[in-house]
């Protein structure tokens, strides 16, 4: 056994130009995220504009809060690889903390997101995502650390 975790080839893998995501993954799928449109993507940044699925919406009409975290988990992953998603091999990556602020309530039809790795050390990256409306406010402030933990290629 050569210690290395062999995972297939996925759909998901190969996302159509201007995707950040293909179908065929779990999480992406519920949250559409084959939809997202990559507004901008390099070394350590991701900017995404996210239509917002009426299944993730509160009776209000805006994002229920518990579904934060899974767009901002699958997007700090996504932006630890950004600008080199090509490159290969690559690592699995474990969420070792993660920490939401919620200042106003995020809307639709669409959503803006910026993420960036502001750090990195060893085998962790400390992620930065923000949620922004349609003018730019602030919506949620995130905070995630990821650590490089086996080889999944």
């Amino acid at each position: 056994m050569s210690g290395k975790s062999e995972v297939p080839d996925a759909v998901w893998r190969h996302p159509a130009p201007g995707q950040l995501i293909g179908p065929g993954h779990a999480a992406g799928d519920f949250l559409h995220a084959p939809e997202w449109r990559l507004l901008e993507e390099r070394k350590d940044f991701l900017r995404l504009e996210i239509p917002l699925p009426k299944h993730l919406m509160n009776p209000r009409g805006q994002l229920f809060g518990g579904f934060a975290p899974t767009y901002v988990d699958l997007i700090a992953l996504f932006t630890f690889r950004a600008g080199r998603r090509r490159e290969g091999p690559w690592h699995w990556l474990a969420t070792v903390s993660m920490h939401l602020d919620y200042y106003e309530p995020v809307l639709g039809p669409t959503f803006l997101v910026e993420s960036e790795v502001r750090h990195r050390r060893g085998r962790n990256a400390w992620v930065a995502t923000r949620f922004l409306d349609g003018h730019g406010t602030p919506c949620i402030d995130a905070s995630t650390v990821l650590r490089e933990v086996g080889s999944a290629d």
